[in-house]
């Protein structure tokens, strides 16, 4: 009987002394959570890969990485409880039951929704966004990066959680490196070229764009084009 009760316990302790990537790809998913996990030789730290309509909320520094074309992400951050999370979609509204997470009006409350779930505070919670590039040429008339970029900076406002650095805008691609429980984020421009998988997103978006016009007002940002941590 001794030998039966205590399984559990040796089963808790082998889960916790396990490697944390196998932690993290051997643990339940939420719907829309990535599932992407890999060490990245880079930073020597443990990563995961956030796709379109896809988040993850997590209180470890592993690195939480997505790259952007007109598409946004945003990196939320408690400051007091130290988590954080980020996402990643695609056009501000619309779509169907099966990819709502590809759409910020949804994208962005449920977001916010998994780190209160967490244990994060609303009213602690700070933001950085990135992307809204207009990557392809020819598209700038769609403006669905100045859209995507229009749209979470108003929600953001609306919901009180102050956007304290952001880099959007202008026609570069982005890779997004960011650290939850630091709330350190570091954004890379990429070069235009060899960006196959990102066009092909553009083009996506940019076809749902068009069934559903609006006007939103051009904004620039120009900004050094090197790596900066923020």
């Amino acid at each position: 009987m001794q030998l039966a009760s205590s399984r559990p316990a040796v089963a808790a302790r082998a889960a916790s002394d396990a490697p944390r990537l196998e932690r993290l790809k051997s643990a339940p998913r939420r719907g829309g959570e990535a599932s992407f996990f890999f060490y990245d030789a880079h930073f020597r730290n443990d990563a995961v890969k956030v796709l379109p309509g896809e988040f993850f909320v997590h209180d470890e520094d592993i690195l939480i990485m997505t790259t952007l074309g007109s598409c946004i992400a945003a990196c939320l951050w408690d400051r007091e409880r130290r988590i954080g999370g980020m996402n990643h979609f695609m056009l501000p509204d619309g779509g169907g039951a099966g990819d709502k997470g590809r759409y910020g009006s949804f994208a962005m409350e449920l977001l916010i929704n998994e780190m209160i779930k967490a244990g994060a505070t609303r009213s602690t919670m700070e933001a950085k966004v990135f992307g809204g590039g207009a990557v392809i040429s020819g598209m700038n008339s769609i403006n669905v990066g100045e859209r995507n970029t229009s749209f979470v900076l108003d929600y953001l406002r609306t919901e009180r959680i102050t956007v304290v650095s952001k880099d959007v805008l202008d026609i570069y691609p982005r890779k997004v490196c960011f650290l939850p429980a630091s709330g350190k984020a570091m954004v890379k421009r990429l070069a235009s070229t060899n960006t196959e998988m990102l066009q092909a997103q553009e083009k996506a978006a940019s076809r749902a764009a068009a069934t559903r016009p609006q006007h939103v007002q051009e904004t620039q940002v120009v900004q050094d084009p090197r790596r900066r941590r923020r």
